[in-house]
């Protein structure tokens, strides 16, 4: 696939403030091992390769999966418009306060919309997650400029959003992200640890374990939204937690 690239990234960037506290640093700075979180990125990652069309790339540092058009430009044309139409500047979870470290749109598109949940029902098809285990889809919009630093999808338990996350749901397990366009130039998402690189393409999907083969979150998921340089780019992600999300 000649939009993906193996290759050396610059030096992972941390997240605001995600330094671990002497207390959570002999635990990592997502938490201990799960025994738990190790069984779903098992029974996912096997389910995702030995589904027809999903290629598992050939890295070891990271569960990172691909799937060429697992949406259909109609498709992709219709979250867009979701997008625009509620679009808000991006949260970040962190105690930090740098404006720059994420600069793009986002919204929680509409579940029970009739399209949303059949491209939800498909997603968790897909992973053989339990439904009721993914967050609401999330839209993103980057435009000229924006990007997401380098950062991991897993929480930081040693942030104080943590007790809040973990009463409702605990852990992100997996992250699925899907590119709805194609901008002019930029907007990769380059995974620094692994040494990937994947330019967007309509309907592309992305499907990776956030945890490691013991079930700790893995710091080498560390990736970014690169600068758009040309154009806007826009993608949709659902996370998914290691308990029913409430």
């Amino acid at each position: 696939m000649s939009h993906i690239t193996t290759r050396l990234g610059p030096p992972p960037i941390d997240p605001p403030n995600a330094r671990r506290s002497p207390a959570a640093r002999h635990k990592g700075p997502g938490g201990p091992p799960s025994l738990r979180l190790a069984d779903i990125g098992v029974q996912v990652s096997k389910r995702l390769g030995e589904t027809p069309g999903v290629q598992k790339l050939p890295i070891s540092k990271m569960d990172l999966f691909v799937r060429p058009d697992f949406l259909s430009a109609a498709e992709c044309d219709g979250l867009i418009a979701m997008i625009d139409q509620d679009a808000q500047p991006s949260a970040l979870f962190s105690d930090g306060g740098d404006r720059a470290f994420r600069t793009s749109y986002s919204c929680n598109v509409d579940r029970w919309d009739a399209r949303v949940l059949e491209i939800d029902t498909r997603i968790c098809a897909l992973t053989g997650i339990d439904p009721r285990h993914g967050e609401t889809i999330q839209g993103q919009r980057y435009e000229v400029g924006q990007q997401f630093k380098g950062h991991h999808d897993f929480f930081h338990v040693s942030q104080s959003y943590w007790a809040d996350m973990e009463a409702r749901g605990g852990q992100r397990s997996w992250t699925v992200m899907i590119y709805l366009n194609q901008p002019a130039q930029g907007g990769e998402t380059h995974f620094a640890n692994a040494g990937v690189t994947i330019a967007p393409r309509v309907g592309l999907l992305l499907a990776w374990n956030n945890c490691g083969a013991d079930g700790a979150p893995n710091l080498d998921t560390m990736h970014a939204g690169l600068p758009v340089i040309a154009g806007t780019k826009y993608i949709v992600t659902k996370w998914y937690r290691e308990r029913l999300w409430v």
